[in-house]
């Protein structure tokens, strides 16, 4: 054999041997949905057979009443991105607001669909499809990010069932310069990408929200663990993969045909989706109002709570 075949051998063994090693002490299993059910599908969750799903969701409150608060979370996240917004509200006095929330196909407890598919118009469906189940037929919408894209792509598609739409950080216009997150850079790098699939650390989970949130106080090891649990859980990296790998450009044109009364809420120092994007939102939804909130990121429903709710609720009741 010859010594240049000999090294390249010798060379290619100790990198597989890295590999594995590697491998073996950095790599985190998929957890069976079943066991994080435990932990998470608490209080009023429910799950509906839908779609090829098992779908997670809560619906609380007033069942009376005609046209339900829908909130729709962001990529990686969970409806109980959602928890301090709904406890607020209906926990107020005379409150009459009935509110559904849910885990989106590819994320928390509901995981991937059957058909891995993303896409934007399966999302719309799916939403449709799901309300159409619980017999609502008329809604306040609300969406987060991903979920904010989601929400006024069905106000556009379904426009006699949306009586009033909230965006929150909402996604719709074209990237510019935004900083992001250090998970959402990685999920978009062909080949180096798939190492997600089978490594995960809860570290890269823990930057990726250093730089969702404004406030590091809020980047606490239970809001880590959180979204490092719902990630891991069967299926949700494979799915979430899927859904950057083939991400289309929403069209954003279609935002000016939005008639329903629409708020607008923004964290100023969000690093995803830069504040820029909110005034697009305003200028071009003519019925609109702007809500900034200074010394906030990009999910304003965790970090400024109160504020939300309040805001969320003001303007349900106007």
């Amino acid at each position: 054999m010859k010594k240049s075949t000999r090294i390249l051998l010798y060379t290619s063994s100790i990198i597989l041997l890295l590999f594995v090693v590697l491998f073996s002490l950095f790599a985190q299993r998929n957890i069976p949905v079943e066991k994080l059910k435990a932990k998470y599908a608490t209080g009023n969750s429910k799950f509906l057979p839908f779609m090829g799903m098992q779908v997670h969701y809560r619906d609380e409150g007033n069942p009376k009443d005609p046209s339900p608060l829908v909130l729709i979370h962001g990529t990686s996240a969970s409806l109980n991105t959602w928890d301090s917004v709904v406890h607020i509200i209906l926990a107020r006095p005379n409150n009459h607001k009935r509110i559904i929330r849910f885990d989106l196909p590819a994320f928390g407890l509901t995981g991937p669909n059957p058909e891995n598919n993303y896409a934007a118009p399966y999302y719309v469906h799916f939403v449709d499809s799901f309300l159409t189940q619980l017999k609502v037929n008329k809604c306040i919408i609300a969406g987060n990010s991903l979920g904010g894209g989601i929400a006024w792509e069905y106000a556009v598609a379904y426009p006699n069932k949306v009586t009033k739409l909230i965006l929150i950080d909402a996604g719709g216009y074209p990237k510019k310069n935004e900083k992001g997150s250090l998970g959402f850079a990685i999920a978009s790098m062909p080949v180096i990408n798939k190492l997600l699939l089978f490594i995960t650390p809860k570290s890269l989970v823990k930057k990726s929200l250093e730089s969702v949130f404004y406030d590091p106080s809020f980047v606490t090891e239970a809001t880590i663990t959180r979204y490092h649990d719902l990630l891991l859980s069967a299926g949700n990296r494979s799915a979430a993969l899927s859904l950057f790998k083939n991400r289309a450009p929403l069209h954003s044109g279609d935002i000016k045909t939005i008639n329903q009364p629409s708020l607008i809420i923004w964290g100023e120092q969000d690093q995803l989706i830069s504040v820029d994007n909110a005034y697009l939102f305003k200028q071009d939804i003519k019925n609109s109002q702007l809500f900034i909130l200074p010394n906030v990121g990009h999910i304003p429903m965790e970090e400024s709570y109160l504020k939300v709710a309040n805001a969320i609720q003001a303007f349900i009741n106007h």
